[in-house]
């Protein structure tokens, strides 16, 4: 077994002179970042008083479950002898709200259209889908169920289409 450790940088730029003194006196505003990388400027969903020209913590997960989805369907894909040639996803989540204010994702689901090679065997390329939750690191660390609404293409499609 092997650890990998990451260290990010959450840094709140939102204070607008008098900190927390009030729900409304400050800004959801904040920086995520990593050495190296280009900062992310984040804020809360504009439902909850954030910045809609930032990207919330809701958008960052549901990403991260794409993400980590197609990393693993490519490999999976190139492991099977299947060549995929392009990959496009979109993705949606659905959070639901509680009265107090707490809430969970109820549901994130994939979208993938996945371009093949007219040689690649598209049934194998849908099934390799449903491989990528066993191996996928993000998808095995939440309880949000994940469905997957997958098109396959091959490459004489996606030129007629």
């Amino acid at each position: 077994m092997t650890d990998h450790h990451y260290e990010i940088a959450v840094t709140w730029t939102g204070n607008t002179g008098s900190g927390t003194s009030s729900i409304r006196s400050y800004s959801r505003n904040h920086d995520v970042g990593v050495d190296g990388l280009q900062t992310i400027a984040a804020s809360s969903d504009p439902a909850f008083r954030g910045d809609p020209a930032r990207w919330n913590p809701e958008q960052l997960y549901v990403a991260a479950l794409a993400q980590c989805h197609m990393l693993w369907y490519l490999s999976l894909a190139a492991q099977a002898g299947i060549t995929v040639t392009a990959y496009d996803d979109r993705p949606t989540g659905v959070m639901i709200e509680e009265s107090n204010g707490a809430g969970q994702f109820e549901r994130v689901t994939l979208r993938p259209t996945v371009t093949i090679e007219a040689t690649s065997d598209s049934g194998l390329a849908e099934r390799l889908h449903d491989r990528v939750a066993d191996y996928c690191f993000i998808a095995r660390s939440v309880k949000t169920p994940i469905d997957h609404e997958v098109t396959i293409l091959t490459a004489a499609d996606a030129i007629a289409g």
